[in-house]
């Protein structure tokens, strides 16, 4: 994954301020939350976007083996019922 441009920054910092505080935002992400700093970049911007979303925020954090594993691919022979 690369690091977000300006552009995109800022883009988010406008949804995120138009949303904050008057409307639910729901981000579904495979980055850990952790890592949103470092990939947001510039850290003014960065803090400002994440104050807003994870300040009383619910996190649901999915552990365990990834259900695409843990499913049988698909054989042929399957797909042609």
């Amino acid at each position: 994954m690369q690091k977000m441009t300006a552009s995109q920054r800022q883009d988010l910092m406008e949804v995120i301020e138009d949303r904050h505080g008057r409307r639910a935002t729901l981000i579904a992400s495979q980055l850990p939350t952790e890592h949103w700093h470092e990939y947001i970049g510039e850290a003014t911007l960065a803090d400002a976007i994440l104050d807003r979303l994870l300040h009383g925020a619910h996190r649901i954090a999915l552990t365990g083996e990834s259900m695409r594993k843990r499913t049988a691919p698909l054989t042929d022979r399957d797909r042609s019922k």
